[in-house]
Parts: C-alpha cells; structure tokens; sequence
C-alpha cells in the first residue's frame, strides 16, 4: 500500500464523508462518472486497510459503506439521551425469525412461533427500523411479506445477515433459553445467501 491515498481513494472518501447515508459501490460508481465497480471496490478496500487503526473506520453494512466511530472510542462521543422502549418478548421472537427467514409473511411467522401475532408487534419493529415490507407473496390474499433493514444490521453490528450468530453461540453466550421452543424454531435455519434488495423471486414490490 502505498504512503499517499490515490485520486480515487481521495474521491471516494470525499464523497462518503459528505453523503447523507451511506452508499453502495454501484451508487458511488455513479456518483463519479461511472467508474468500473471493481476500481471502486479496490479504493474501498484500501482506504478501509488505511483507517482501521483511526479514530474513525470505514465499514460495509449490507452492501453500503460509511465512516463510523472506532469501537472503543464510542464512549467518548456518547451523550444522555431517552433509552428506546426494551423489546417484548413476542417482538424478539419475531424479529429474529423475520431475521433468519426473510422474506417471511406474518401467517409463516405464526407457524414458525405457533402463537399469533398481532399487528402491534410488527407495527414496533417498523417503528423502530429494523423491519420493512418487502413485497407480497404470489399466493391466494398475495400476503405481505417482511425483511430486516440496514438499519437493523447496523445497530447489532453485522456487515450482513451471514454474520448472525447461530443457535450454539447464542445459547453458549446466555441468549437462548435452552427450552425456549419458539427461539430456536427461529433459528432452526442458518441465513445461506444474501436477499436481493432490488428484487425478490416470484414477489413484487408493494405499489399501494
């Protein structure tokens, strides 16, 4: 690696500390002139090998890269402010099975708990960012489906839902309940693949 930064090292750093959010490689291709996807990549990647020792790191959250306070400096930068309400129970359970399983329709998360699930729980999630509508399934009533968001993966910390934690690390970490059914039915199955944010098979996006 060399001492100075490139020009399209400086260009993509340029344009992520002044973006409003962070940004794909396809959106800061764009944003430059339609540069090639793999010279993107390849600045990103230097300039995160250049700020990992900083006080700010450069981290991909699905897909979307943004500077961020260095872990062990959080502290110093963190101010008092209204805690944001403990999840219950019930929205837990959900958000974990709509975690490991999405895109899941509130009838498959029923089956998955085998308790309803009131609308209110799924109302909270949303509220608070961590979970979308993502289309509607192509069966009879077209039910809506739900995904997780990047919000939800930037507040626990995943670069993508591959790096959700499997059933015998939550437990061996106290998380899981060992007879508490309805969470490891949530988990039964480990994430494989990333979803596709720009389609989803055989769904559309909701229009109305």
């Amino acid at each position: 690696m060399s001492e100075e930064p490139g020009t399209l090292e400086r260009a993509v750093e340029a344009t992520l500390f002044a973006a409003e959010e962070p940004m794909t490689v396809e959106a800061l291709a764009g944003h430059l002139g339609g540069l090639a996807h793999g010279d993107v990549r390849e600045a990103l990647a230097l300039l995160e090998a250049r700020y990992r020792a900083r006080g700010v790191h450069l981290v991909e959250r699905g897909g979307r890269w943004h500077f961020e306070t260095a872990p062990d400096l959080a502290h110093l930068l963190r101010r008092e402010k209204e805690q944001v309400r403990r999840l219950s129970r019930a929205a837990t359970e959900v958000l974990a099975i709509i975690a490991y399983h999405e895109p899941v329709s509130r009838a498959e998360i029923e089956s998955i708990r085998g308790v309803q699930t009131s609308a209110g729980t799924l109302d909270v999630l949303m509220e608070a960012g961590w979970v979308k509508p993502a289309g509607r399934r192509e069966v009879p009533g077209r039910p809506v489906i739900y995904a997780t968001t990047p919000d939800f993966l930037d507040h626990f910390g995943l670069s993508s839902r591959r790096d959700l934690p499997g059933i015998d690390e939550l437990r061996a970490a106290g998380l899981l309940d060992p007879v508490d059914e309805a969470m490891e039915n949530a988990m039964r199955f480990e994430p494989d693949e990333e979803p596709d944010e720009d389609s989803t098979p055989d769904d559309e996006n909701l229009a109305d």
